[in-house]
C-alpha cells in the first residue's frame, strides 16, 4: 500500500485531480486530504482521512467535532484540527447565504439552512432565526445549548432579539442529538406557549423546527407548522 501521496499516478493525487477534473471528482477522505495536507510515518493524509471517517462515522460528524476533540486524533494536532473546524465553518456559511435570499417559507428550506450546523451536535442548542416581511433570513441568534436530551428556553428570551431587531417573524430551530426529530412532550409544551407569546405581540411565529438526521424511511425533521400545530 502506498503510504505517501507523492507516490500516487499524478492524476491520483487529490490537488491533481480536484484541479482537472472539478472537486465533485474527490471522494470525501481525498477531500480531508487537502485540508490535512500531510500524513503521518505510514499513513497518507489521504488515509488519515479514510482513519477519521471510520471514527466518526460520517462527513457531518467530523464536521460537529470541535478543534480540541479533533486535535487528539492521530495524525492531526491543533493547527490541523483548526484548519478542519474552519472548512466546515465556511461550508455552512456558504449554505446559508446562499439561502438567505430565499423565503424561509418551508420546513424543507428551514432544514437545508440549519443542518449543517445542528444535525450532528451531541448536545441541543436552541435558536431563533428572525425573519423580514417577506420572509426572508435577516439573522440568528442562540438561545440556549443544554445537555444530551434537552434544552430550555423561557419566551422572553427568544422574543427578546425579534423586537429588539425590529423583526416582521422568526423560526426557532433546534436539534435532537438522537437523530430522531420525533419531538417530546416538553418541546410541544414550549411551542404552544410560544404561539400564545408571538400572538399577543403581533409577531409571526413561522415555525418551530427540530432538526434530526437522515434514516431510512423518516423524515430528518420534525415541523410543528406542517403538524397543523402552529397555523
Amino acid at each position: 500500500m502506498l503510504t505517501r501521496i507523492c507516490d500516487l499516478p499524478l492524476d491520483d493525487r487529490p490537488r491533481e485531480k480536484l484541479a482537472k477534473f472539478g472537486a465533485g471528482a474527490l471522494d470525501n477522505a481525498e477531500l480531508l486530504a487537502l485540508f490535512l495536507r500531510t500524513g503521518v510515518k505510514g499513513r497518507s493524509a489521504i488515509q488519515v482521512g479514510r482513519d477519521l471517517l471510520e471514527h466518526y462515522g460520517s462527513v457531518g460528524a467530523i464536521g460537529s467535532a470541535g478543534a480540541g476533540e479533533l486535535a487528539n486524533q492521530p495524525g492531526l494536532g491543533l493547527a490541523k484540527a483548526c484548519q478542519l473546524v474552519a472548512a466546515f465553518e465556511l461550508g455552512a456559511r456558504a449554505a446559508r447565504e446562499q439561502l438567505n435570499q430565499t423565503p424561509l417559507e418551508s420546513p424543507e428550506l428551514i432544514y437545508r439552512t440549519f443542518a449543517a450546523q445542528l444535525a450532528w451536535l451531541r448536545t441541543e442548542k436552541l435558536l431563533v432565526a428572525l425573519l423580514d416581511s417577506r420572509l426572508r433570513h435577516s439573522g440568528t441568534v442562540e438561545i440556549s445549548s443544554g445537555g444530551l436530551t434537552e434544552t430550555y428556553a423561557h419566551p422572553r428570551e427568544i422574543l427578546r432579539p425579534a423586537i429588539t431587531r425590529g423583526a416582521f417573524g422568526f423560526v426557532i430551530v433546534h436539534n435532537h442529538p438522537s437523530g430522531d426529530p420525533t419531538p417530546s412532550r416538553q418541546d410541544e409544551t414550549f411551542t404552544r406557549r410560544m404561539i400564545e407569546a408571538a400572538s399577543l405581540l403581533q409577531l409571526r411565529f413561522l415555525d418551530h423546527l427540530i432538526v434530526g438526521r437522515p434514516d431510512a424511511g423518516r423524515t430528518p425533521y420534525y415541523s410543528f407548522r406542517e403538524a397543523g400545530i402552529i397555523v
